[in-house]
């Protein structure tokens, strides 16, 4: 009996021509990621729950569990493994088993999907893919790769058409340095509430702040510093004006001037400075990074990560260090869903091998084996059919060229401009843009 199939919500599935236009652009990001000299590493799916949770206020709730339908007499009916929800915690990890083997400081890239427990909704999916990169190191960790990081992302950026977008930049220094000379107490709590604002305004945010045990003072005051943007250093004395004091403060000031400076000179127009981000993961100690589409901020963050410098300890040694991560399954949901981003072809292959008759396949099939052997992705046509019917067959999937075998010379024909030429199975080759599959960006973009 035939069961009805039931869409599970907040997954992914691409139809073959958005599935080409995923894969150009994963290669487009581990190729940036190789040309800055990072290496590619794999971790496992799960990690212990004890490692996943206790990092961040909402981390907990959204970490699925797992264990086995039929439990064995081993099972306690517990739950002690999870599905990482992101890459830094399973990096940290990796880094601390294979210390030894590993050459500091350590860049990495990891191309992976995760996991998250909570409600889909636009741009937010139960599965999805992240693209990170990290640079980790043993017992401290040069603060200029805080700014290094974010060239990376505007090089990966440059070479996608997602358009126009910002990187939004932080240290949460300036936070804690901040709450501490306002006479805060709960550093942490007071970050949880203030990265709320996007979610709840400023007076959902007051409100949190009192109920937390802030002064009137004590909330308007962080609520100032949160409204602090700037494209240049000059959000350094916009935070010396509201009169606020604390080694702390100074630290995390300097750090995202220099920050900012690096990225101004690397990459004009891409980053600023805003004193709002705090991200909610409890693992961030220095600069925090979060990346809003200009034409859409209300999507969300694109690309985001910071510095952590306790994350992958032993008790005996730690390991700091800074990552960012590019949500690459909610960028195309943008991009692919809503924008209309796709290929050029559905199909990688660039020419299609027709076939006269049964008793001449074997000879279309030499000639495919030829054009592969140098790289040309080539299909040999499935049915001897006539010729209108097999060209019809690679329109139909963007395949540009059709191959004739004859005894009196093969023939290549360009199915989009008609034109037709003899051709040597041995020399000849596509165009370099017709050879791979391309994206085809919307007008809008």
């Amino acid at each position: 009996m035939a069961s009805k199939v039931t869409p599970i919500s907040g997954f992914q599935e691409w139809l073959p021509t958005e599935r080409i236009a995923e894969l150009i652009v994963l290669d487009t990001i581990r190729e940036v990621f190789e040309l800055h000299g990072f290496a590619s590493i794999n971790t496992r799916a799960m990690e212990p729950v004890d490692r996943l949770t206790g990092q961040g206020e909402d981390a907990d709730k959204e970490i699925y569990g797992v264990r086995r339908l039929a439990a064995g007499p081993d099972d306690t009916g517990d739950v002690s493994l999870g599905l990482h929800f992101d890459m830094t915690v399973p990096f940290a990890r990796y880094v601390l088993e294979n210390s030894g083997k590993l050459t500091f400081p350590f860049r990495r890239y990891q191309i992976q999907p995760a996991w998250r427990g909570e409600r889909p909704q636009r741009g937010r999916y139960r599965e999805f893919i992240q693209a990170d990169v990290d640079i980790i190191d043993e017992g401290g960790l040069p603060d200029h790769f805080e700014g290094e990081l974010l060239l990376v992302v505007a090089d990966v950026f440059s070479r996608l058409p997602i358009g126009d977008y910002q990187i939004h930049v932080n240290d949460r220094k300036i936070c804690e340095g901040f709450y501490l000379g306002l006479g805060i107490e709960d550093v942490t709590g007071t970050l949880r509430i203030v990265d709320k604002l996007d979610k709840i305004g400023a007076d959902g945010v007051r409100k949190l702040l009192l109920d937390a045990g802030c002064t009137p003072e004590q909330a308007d005051q962080c609520l100032a510093l949160a409204e602090i943007r700037s494209e240049d250093t000059g959000f350094v004395e916009q935070v010396r004006a509201l009169g606020v004091r604390h080694d702390l403060l100074d630290e995390g000031l300097a750090k995202l001037a220099a920050v900012i400076e690096v990225a101004n000179e690397h990459a004009p127009g891409v980053v600023v400075a805003d004193l709002r981000i705090a991200r909610g993961l409890d693992y961030y100690t220095g600069t925090v990074y979060e990346t809003m589409l200009t034409r859409d901020p209300g999507y969300g963050s694109i690309c985001s990560g910071g510095r952590y410098d306790a994350l992958a300890t032993d008790g005996k040694r730690t390991f700091p260090g800074v990552g960012i991560s590019i949500g690459v399954s909610r960028l195309l949901g943008k991009l692919i869903t809503e924008e209309g981003l796709t290929a050029s072809r559905e199909t990688p292959v660039a020419v299609l091998v027709a076939v006269t008759d049964e008793d001449s396949r074997p000879e279309s099939m030499r000639v495919a084996t030829a054009l592969r052997s140098r790289g040309i992705p080539t299909l040999v046509a499935p049915k001897a059919t006539k010729f209108g019917k097999q060209i019809q067959f690679a329109d139909r999937r963007g395949i540009p060229f059709v191959w004739f075998p004859s005894a009196d010379g093969d023939e290549v024909k360009d199915i989009r401009s008609g034109d037709q030429v003899a051709a040597d199975r041995a020399s000849w080759s596509p165009p370099s843009e017709d050879l791979r599959p391309s994206l085809v960006v919307p007008e809008r973009l």
